[in-house]
């Protein structure tokens, strides 16, 4: 276990519980990766799955699409290394500080956490289906081939898929 102190961050995608990339965050050879609770941002981003490997993506596009669900962690340096190297940080996404709204008090909380955001995205990713919350699906399954990608190989099939 890390002595660093944890950092919150907010999971929208396939790192939540149930979701395909969980083990990631509960796996303690990658560090601390303390559930803390259900929450939703407090700005509505359009969140949306694209590319031939059916990836949630958080777009940065503040005040478009919906307040989106997902889970807050608590986690400490190893484990922010290892969700930087599976988001593509900073190569592929943005990673900010958001106010997250806590869902699972009786009060209303709000908690600053880490949200990674999609940098650049073609406009017509904006016309795709915009979720309120991610579930991998039989008819969306997530592929975790793209794990073996590089950025740049991700980034091509990206903008490859995304221009059909």
């Amino acid at each position: 276990m890390s002595s660093s102190a944890l950092r919150r961050f907010f999971v929208y995608g396939t790192l939540k519980r149930g979701e395909p990339n969980h083990k990631l965050l509960t796996s303690p050879e990658n560090g601390v990766g303390k559930f803390v609770g259900r929450g939703e941002t407090t700005i509505k981003f359009p969140l949306v799955i694209g590319t031939r490997y059916n990836i949630p993506f958080l777009l940065n596009k503040r005040n478009t699409g919906n307040f989106v669900r997902g889970e807050i962690y608590e986690v400490d340096d190893t484990m922010v290394g290892k969700l930087d190297e599976l988001e593509g940080y900073p190569d592929f996404y943005d990673r900010e500080i958001q106010d997250i709204k806590l869902l699972d008090e009786g009060e209303e909380k709000i908690l600053s956490c880490w949200v990674y955001l999609l940098r650049t995205f073609p406009d017509h990713l904006l016309n795709f289906e915009m979720l309120t919350e991610y579930r991998d699906t039989p008819e969306r399954k997530y592929c975790e081939v793209y794990n073996e990608s590089t950025p740049d190989d991700l980034r091509d099939h990206v903008q490859a898929d995304l221009q059909k």
